[in-house]
Formats: C-alpha cells, structure tokens, sequence
C-alpha cells in the first residue's frame, strides 16, 4: 500500500518528495510532522490497527486543522468509509489506487478547504443560497437575505443569479441587462473596476449580477466559479449566490468556495427526501457539515411536518424557520421588490441574517 501510493503521489503531485513513515507515529512525533510549515495532506493506512489509526485522525484533525487526512483503504467497505469520514477524515481512496481517484479526491479537498491568499482575511463573506428542492423559495430568501445584509458603513453587498439553468432574479427584480455572469468569466483575466460596474446591475442599493437569458450558454461555458468569486470578494462586504442546487460541478463550486451554505427546504415529504438527497450528495462531495445551515421555508406548523421531526428526518439542526407568508411575498415580487421588514416573512430573515452576523446572543448556534 505505502509503495502504491507513493508511487502515484510522486508521479501525480509535482513537488517535494512524499515522506513515508513505516509505523504509526506516538503524539510526540506526530506534533513534531505536522507542525512542518508546507505540509498539506496525510494519507494514512487506516486497514493495519484501525482503532490507532483513528485516533491519528482525531490527533491530526486537533493539532493542525488545515492538514487534510486522506484514508486509505484496501477495500471498497461502506462502512469502513462512513466511519473514517465521522472520524474526520476529508477523503479516502482505495486500492488500487489510480491517477482518477486521486485526482477526483484533490478535487474535492479544493472545494472543501478553498485556499486563502495573503491580505484576504477580511474579504467579504459568501452566502451560497441553495434550494434541496426545486421550488421551495430559495431565491425569494436569496433577494431578501442581500438586502438585509446590507449595513450603513459595511460597504456593498453583491447579489449574484448563479443558477445555469433557470436564473429568474431579473425577472423578480424587473431588471434588465445586456451583460451575465458568462461576461466576467470570459473576461475574468481583464476584468477592471470599469468593466465590472458596467456588468453588474444597481438595485435598490445592491449591485446584482444576472445569470444568461439562454440557459444553454451557461451550461456549456460556466464550469468554475472560482475566477468570478476571486474578483468580487475584495470588492464586498458580502456577497449572497443563488444556485440551481447542490449537483454538479458549477454549484459543487459554489458550495466550496462559500463561507456558509444556506440549504432551503420545505416542511412536507417530498422536499424532505429531496433534500436528505442533497445533504449526502454534498457530504460525498467534500462540502463540510459544519457550514451548512438548514433554513425551513414556508413553515406552517399545522401541515407538514414539525420542527423537531424535520431535525430528525435530515440528522441536522434547522438553522431557522421561516413563515408560510404567501400575500406579502407575492406582493413583493409584483412590485419587484424585497418582501417588507415588517412582515412575517421580513422578520425571520432579519432573525436569519442576526444569527449570521453573530448578533443575536439570545439564540443558541447552531451545530
């Protein structure tokens, strides 16, 4: 196993040279590797003394946060694998290790632990609004949430139509705009302050970058958000994404490079089932738990399922509920505007975006 891999780290990653170990290492040691500047993966044999290796795990994960365990296995197990991912390994592999496997697992760490450049550490905070059921008014909560992020003196907020496939911002906005966010992708190596203000929309105080009228061009070009994110992070204060879903690359992209995943679903079955769908879809992609935070829209206690049901349907704390507010969303959206501050609906976002902000310290956090 340790030549196999070695072998296919050597050809595959470019680089220093893997340093191998022949026994699994007592803490001393282990504090004494992972404290090594440069170092950014582990991949540990965790078939030998699975009880040991697991515990590696657990240490590595304590001692250095930013190094990725990768577990490595002899065997295709199901439950081996689910354990060692509870364990907090990010990814694993199995024998016969292949250039694919690896480069797939690369991948996903990518999106799971996006890299920080120097001097970003205050860039803004990316929201990655994201329906586990078609239809279940995540982009209405999309709109919302951007113009309640909105603080005097917190700078702009930026609300981006990321959904390939049925954007509908412009039409609930009535907005209308000649560029998409295909222009700053195809444009992403000469994008200036100029340009992307002539791309981007003004709304009420945002600044809202649409998604293409033809959804076939977005399907066939857009394959990486990272260039689009890259340019707007310094620009804002935050920067709200609606997306289509959790699959796919584009949107697996997204769900990456965001700060926090806003997963909306609706109380009755079939949004439930779609939704548990979606949370093991982004687990098995890499997409860690512990950014997701399951909203309930459309909350009607009398139909559906109740709260504490939902958190046991979906293994998941809800993050927060949010009323079934028919009239006053539909008479924002013939107006083409945000659903009032003083609604019901209006009220559990501005309680969502406290929460977010770290402002409400009534409230628990959650999991």
């Amino acid at each position: 196993m340790a030549a196999e891999v070695t072998g296919l780290l050597t050809r595959q990653m470019p680089g220093p040279a893997p340093a191998l170990l022949k026994a699994y290492p007592p803490a001393n040691v282990l504090a004494e590797i992972v404290a090594k500047p440069g170092l950014q993966f582990c991949f540990l044999d965790v078939c030998s003394n699975r009880e040991v290796a697991f515990q590696l795990v657990s240490e590595v994960n304590s001692l250095a946060p930013d190094v990725a365990v990768v577990a490595l296995l002899s065997g295709n197990a199901p439950d081996l694998i689910l354990r060692c991912l509870r364990q907090g390994a990010s990814e694993f592999l199995i024998q016969p290790f292949t250039p694919d496997q690896l480069e797939a697992a690369l991948r996903k760490l990518a999106r799971a632990r996006p890299e920080t450049r120097p001097g970003e550490e205050n860039r803004s905070r990316v929201y990655c609004v994201m329906p586990g059921k078609g239809a279940c008014g995540a982009t209405t909560l999309a709109c919302n949430l951007a113009y309640q992020l909105q603080r005097p003196g917190n700078g702009k907020v930026l609300l981006a139509d990321l959904d390939r496939l049925t954007g509908t911002l412009a039409f609930r906005l009535k907005l209308k705009s000649n560029y998409s966010f295909l222009d700053v992708l195809t444009r992403a190596a000469n994008l200036d302050a100029d340009l992307w203000k002539a791309i981007v929309t003004s709304c009420q105080g945002l600044d809202v970058l649409l998604a293409p009228d033809n959804p076939a061009d977005a399907i066939s070009e857009a394959n990486d958000p990272a260039p689009l994110l890259r340019y707007a992070r310094p620009i804002y204060s935050a920067i709200v994404a609606d997306t289509s879903g959790p699959y796919g690359n584009w949107n697996l992209g997204i769900a990456g490079l965001a700060n926090e995943v806003l997963l909306v679903t609706t109380n009755d079955l079939p949004s439930l089932h779609a939704t548990q769908r979606a949370l093991a879809y982004l687990d098995s992609n890499g997409i860690e738990r512990s950014k997701i935070r399951l909203v309930v829209d459309r909350y009607r206690p009398d139909q559906g399922l109740g709260q504490q049901q939902v958190e046991a349907a979906l293994h998941s704390e809800v993050f927060q509920v949010l009323p079934n507010d028919a009239d006053s969303i539909h008479r924002a959206l013939l107006e083409g505007r945000p659903t009032l501050p003083t609604s019901k609906f209006g009220k559990s976002v501005t309680a969502l975006v406290q929460r977010l902000l770290g402002e409400d310290p009534s409230r628990k956090a959650a999991r």
